[in-house]
């Protein structure tokens, strides 16, 4: 799963969410790390509504413009889920892996 797509669904996992709200939450859970743009946003938001991942929740009329929500499925629970699982083990590979250079007596990754 690429670095957005985790984030996204990520934002959405507690609530329905509208685009820039999505973007918002994106921005202050990665520190702002992931900076998502409106294209690459919506664009992500069509695959994964196309994959069953999420789905249209509803639209508002706020200031006389829509806001479309979306909502995380099951599915999309899923694969955060099995993600969330896979991130967890690498990082306990690569702590392992600097536990191991440490004890050799290398001290830690020089920038």
């Amino acid at each position: 799963m690429r670095e957005p797509t985790f984030w996204i669904l990520t934002a959405l996992a507690p609530e329905p969410r509208y685009g820039y709200a999505v973007i918002q939450e994106v921005t202050r859970l990665s520190d702002g790390r992931i900076t998502l743009q409106a294209g690459t946003l919506y664009a992500a938001l069509d695959r994964l509504v196309a994959l069953g991942q999420v789905e249209f929740d509803r639209e508002e009329t706020v200031d006389g413009r829509p806001r479309r929500y979306y909502r995380l499925t099951s599915d999309g629970a899923a694969a955060l889920d099995a993600e969330t699982e896979r991130l967890r083990a690498s990082v306990e590979a690569a702590t392992a892996q600097l536990a191991a250079r440490r004890r050799f007596g290398l001290g830690p990754v020089s920038s």
